[in-house]
């Protein structure tokens, strides 16, 4: 008995199913009914016989799922009521006690949970091996001149292995954000019914214990209505993406013929369908690509739920396209990454020649002048106005100086004094680039 006197109207029924994209949910679902059915029999709300047979009827619609054997129906309007309908029928009477003391809206919530969480740990232990990867290329290319860039022009020399380790520490900030999520996961909301709790002495703590939550939602209304750690987990997603396509920016410039620093191993690039010379950094433009496309989910879902009323609306039903589309694509952009540096080659005598610019030397002999006791504002003067001689004169900086201040200036001009000047913490020199190795490899170790 139905309390509807007509069907679901076919464009309705379309709109409103979620069966197509959370079919992925399965094994969450079926981890928190087996929990679901456990404490039922444990607390005298269904018996031990209902729970065996329920148990039994989840091993088989798992291995059904597990295979693509599921006997799907079009009316199974979610993964959750299809995994009802089928122990139903597998168990009869029994299976309709697999929902008793729970709601769709605690259920749906913590199967989300459950992904994010099991999302968050994959992507942290990807994003481990993109750190892993970094590390070994950097340490490979410890004293490689490089030019480092503003607003991509020359600015000041540095080692490839020191600007290889920027992309290290960001990543262990990715990482982090992705612990913070494991940490936004920790709460159990089922038990919390459709929104005001059940009429079931239950123990939610016996479910939380099963399914390694640490502890259960204090409030039924919040935790059916709660999609923060969804956020928190585009977030760290989006994050992620846009170190990423930093990262592939940068190889899609030095692999280009006008810089030449890098050539990608063909296995990540690709052709031209007319130009049969060409050889395109692809996979490094779509890490570019691809961030937008998962920021477009983070601010997606602040729209479903920015304007929504407590507790549980159907929009909330679209958080899960946004999540799913989301990781699947940040996950494959770490392993592009990862793959480019991997395989790639750096060529060193074309870094190092850009690297030997002598208009780069300009800090340096603007903090040589102040070590011989002049003001940086008026050395910073002094440089500028040789710089502009040696442009307009069509002359080189170190012969334009030379003449100006005499010989001893010349022995800036040497690259590495450039690099092994800069000896601050945190700097280039080799001295503490090595320390930052150091300092890496402790981190991994851990």
């Amino acid at each position: 008995m139905s309390r509807f006197s007509l069907p679901q109207d076919a464009a309705f029924a379309a709109l409103n199913t979620s069966l197509g994209f959370d079919q992925r949910l399965w094994p969450h679902d079926v981890a928190q009914s087996r929990a679901h059915v456990r404490m039922l029999a444990a607390q005298g709300i269904i018996s031990d016989a209902d729970r065996d047979e329920i148990l039994e009827g989840l091993a088989t619609a798992a291995g059904e799922l597990a295979t693509g054997t599921f006997p799907f129906q079009d009316g199974d309007e979610d993964i959750h009521m299809a995994v009802e309908r089928r122990v139903t029928e597998l168990t009869g009477p029994a299976g309709g006690k697999i929902h008793t003391g729970r709601s769709r809206n605690d259920q749906v919530i913590t199967d989300l949970a459950m992904f994010t969480r099991a999302a968050a740990e994959q992507a942290k232990g990807d994003l481990e091996q993109l750190r892993q990867v970094i590390l070994a290329v950097a340490e490979a290319h410890l004293d490689w001149p490089l030019p480092g860039y503003t607003h991509l022009q020359r600015a000041q020399p540095v080692y490839l292995s020191h600007h290889l380790l920027a992309y290290f520490w960001m990543v262990t900030r990715d990482i982090e954000r992705f612990d913070a999520v494991l940490s936004a996961t920790s709460l159990l909301p089922l038990g919390a019914g459709a929104l005001a709790g059940v009429n079931f002495d239950t123990d939610r703590r016996m479910v939380a214990a099963e399914l390694g939550f640490t502890g259960v939602v204090p409030n039924s209304v919040d935790a059916v209505s709660n999609r923060d750690f969804a956020l928190d987990l585009l977030h760290a997603l989006s994050v992620t993406a846009t170190h990423l396509s930093r990262l592939g920016q940068e190889i899609v410039l030095w692999t280009s013929t006008e810089f030449g620093f890098m050539t990608l191993s063909d296995a990540w690039s690709s052709g031209s369908s007319i130009m049969p010379q060409k050889k395109n950094p692809d996979a490094a433009e779509l890490l570019r690509g691809k961030a937008p496309r998962v920021w477009g989910h983070q601010a997606a879902l602040h729209g479903v739920i920015h304007g929504l009323p407590l507790t549980y609306n159907k929009d909330l039903q679209e958080d899960k396209e946004h999540l799913f589309d989301a990781f699947d694509t940040v996950i494959l952009c770490i392993a592009a990454a990862g793959g480019m540096l991997e395989t790639g080659t750096f060529h060193r005598e074309a870094m190092s020649a850009a690297a030997s610019d002598p208009m780069i030397a300009a800090v340096d002999l603007a903090d040589f002048l102040v070590k011989g006791g002049m003001p940086f504002r008026d050395a910073h003067g002094v440089v500028a106005r040789l710089v502009r001689e040696s442009v307009d004169g069509g002359l080189s900086l170190a012969d334009v100086t030379t003449a100006d201040l005499g010989p001893e200036a010349a022995a800036i001009f040497e690259q590495s004094s450039w690099l092994e000047s800069k000896v601050s913490e945190g700097g280039t020199s080799l001295a503490r680039v090595r320390e930052q190795l150091e300092q890496a490899r402790a981190l991994l170790a851990t």
